[in-house]
């Protein structure tokens, strides 16, 4: 489903056609939930995971609306405006992959919040080129700005210091959110030894071992 709904707003000129392809979803969404999927493959399939998991409908109805919001096109204002799309769209699915996983725990939800963000933040950059060829630019205005940097330099493709200074403190953000997991990560297990530094629980295997393992394989597919 994330995947088909990532390439609604690449598929469509028209912002009508796709604001009726996600009220398709939306529609989907509340008839799984009520055990009446539409006779659609992906829906189908859908259907069965949330049977077979008890998946949350909060996460799926947030990735829905979150990327009908943003079939407007427009460059994000800020970097959290960013932020809160990566939460809504990456952390969600990371969240339903948890439920997959059999993983009830606040700091595995806090982690994959903070993935999903690092995540979106990636995919924006990782896609700026592409959108460029396009005439569009989404990076975060507010950051832009700062360093001077319009649209246009991203589409005329600029490799000039400034602009480069832009993707730095971007990626500087996306960077700080995986540094965050770490270190929480450790610091937790430090605390819970009464900071015995040659604990054998410190040299355990991490339990979001699946959640990072996930991670990496679904990065392959960008």
């Amino acid at each position: 489903m994330w995947n088909w709904l990532r390439l609604v707003k690449d598929s469509v000129s028209e912002k009508t056609i796709g604001l009726m392809r996600m009220q398709f979803w939306k529609k989907t969404v509340e008839d799984i939930y009520c055990d009446n999927p539409p006779h659609q493959p992906v829906a189908i399939e859908l259907w069965k995971a949330v049977k077979r998991h008890n998946l949350t409908k909060r996460w799926l109805m947030k990735i829905v609306d979150e990327r009908e919001k943003n079939l407007d096109d427009k460059a994000y204002r800020n970097i959290k405006e960013l932020e809160n799309y990566a939460e809504n769209t990456q952390s969600s699915l990371l969240y339903l992959t948890l439920e997959i996983l059999g993983i009830k725990d606040l700091h595995a939800d806090h982690a994959a919040s903070h993935i999903g963000k690092a995540q979106g933040i990636v995919t924006c950059l990782r896609a700026t080129p592409y959108h460029g060829s396009r005439r569009k630019v989404f990076l975060p205005m507010d950051i832009c700005m700062l360093h001077g940097v319009s649209q246009e330099d991203f589409l005329r493709r600029n490799q000039d210091k400034n602009v480069r200074d832009v993707i730095y403190d971007i990626a500087s953000q996306a960077h700080l959110h995986l540094k965050h997991v770490s270190l929480e990560d450790f610091l937790k297990k430090i605390q819970r030894v009464d900071f015995d530094i040659f604990h054998p629980s410190l040299q355990q295997k991490n339990t979001l071992l699946p959640l990072y393992l996930y991670i990496q394989s679904w990065r392959k597919t960008y």
